[in-house]
């Protein structure tokens, strides 16, 4: 089980003034922040597209660059790419250069994403969002297969063997595709033979069963050589010494990060009961203690067999302190009771 974190980028707020800190000083506390995941000992670092004042992280490959020249073993990719509006050629060659400086530790995972500030910046009309989608995955992939390519579709130039260079280290990327639950793309992902990160942002996380049963059966049925079948949760999640205390003190900004989405999306801002409920147990917030949150991880690997599991800390403007012991706590605490547990388990299921 590969354990890590994601981001957006998470601005903090000045706690004399109470206002939005800087944009510039977010982008130096997520290199801060891999830099410390790589030392504890995680496995992933994903950085999230995202364009907003809030969570400004727009341009991950700078991020994950920086980061490659001063980590030495964590994977460091995208949470997502939102492919839709983005050119597929640059996206590669963006990413086969992170390959090359990072030594083969670069990672892509494509998604729509679940935000639309790029449409209108970059100038696409979301009228064309499943299309737009389909035809740049389909590119991607395509690039990630030869160096020179001809292709032709509606949204960009047409290519004629063009080459597209740098190549990755050892021949490929690894391309994921992101959802947050739909069943056409579980079954998009196992068709292309592509690795699937599922979302789990809310209710009881062990409800993605059935997409990770259907991954794999469609998997089973169209059989494509050399397929990766790995399949990662996102989470978000906290992790403090105290489980009641990171309870509490998550409640904070988890609140103060939905109830300023709520006002833009138009949907209330989340009650502490709901919270509670979906902090403990089986729910989709992996808020907790070291230990609690070790077996609820355990407990999602029994429901779905997943690979890789990774959490967004940082969100309501969370202070960075806060942030890194997270970290430091996930990598030094949670990993190894969780590599403890599934090794045990798989002693016993052989024996």
């Amino acid at each position: 089980m590969e354990l890590g974190v994601y981001s957006f980028g998470d601005v903090q707020r000045d706690p004399a003034t109470g206002e939005l800190g800087s944009t510039a000083e977010a982008q130096r506390n997520l290199l801060e922040a891999i830099q410390l995941a790589d030392q504890v000992g995680l496995d992933y670092f994903g950085i999230g597209e995202h364009h907003t004042r809030e969570m400004p992280a727009s341009a991950a490959t700078v991020i994950l660059g920086a980061a490659a020249a001063t980590t030495k073993n964590i994977l460091l990719g995208s949470a997502v790419t939102v492919l839709s509006t983005d050119d597929p050629v640059r996206v590669f060659q963006q990413f086969a250069t992170l390959d090359a400086l990072s030594n083969g530790r670069a990672e892509i995972t494509a998604g729509r994403g679940s935000s639309t500030e790029s449409f209108p910046l970059f100038g696409h009309s979301l009228n064309d969002y499943d299309d737009l989608y389909a035809e740049k995955l389909d590119l991607l992939l395509r690039l990630n297969e030869s160096e020179n390519i001809t292709w032709e579709g509606r949204f960009r130039p047409a290519l004629d063997d063009a080459l597209v260079v740098p190549r990755p280290e050892n021949g490929k990327l690894p391309i994921w595709l992101a959802t947050g639950g739909n069943p056409n793309s579980t079954v998009r992902a196992a068709i292309a033979g592509l690795p699937i990160s599922y979302a789990i942002i809310g209710g009881q996380a062990e409800r993605f069963a059935p997409l990770s049963d259907l991954y794999r059966k469609a998997v089973e049925q169209v059989n494509v050589p050399g397929a990766d079948t790995r399949i990662s949760v996102a989470s978000p999640g906290f992790i403090g010494e105290d489980a009641k205390a990171a309870k509490d003190l998550w409640w904070n900004h988890y609140h103060e990060a939905f109830r300023a989405l709520g006002e833009i999306r138009g949907f209330p801002a989340p009650r502490r009961e709901s919270y509670d409920y979906e902090a403990n147990g089986g729910g989709a917030l992996f808020v907790g203690s070291p230990e609690e949150i070790a077996g609820r991880i355990v407990a999602l690997h029994g429901a779905m067999k997943h690979d890789r599991h990774f959490f967004q800390m940082d969100l309501g403007q969370l202070a960075q302190k806060d942030f890194l012991r997270s970290i430091e706590l996930l990598g030094t605490k949670v990993k190894p009771l969780v590599d403890a547990a599934l090794a045990e388990k798989a002693t016993a299921a052989t024996a």
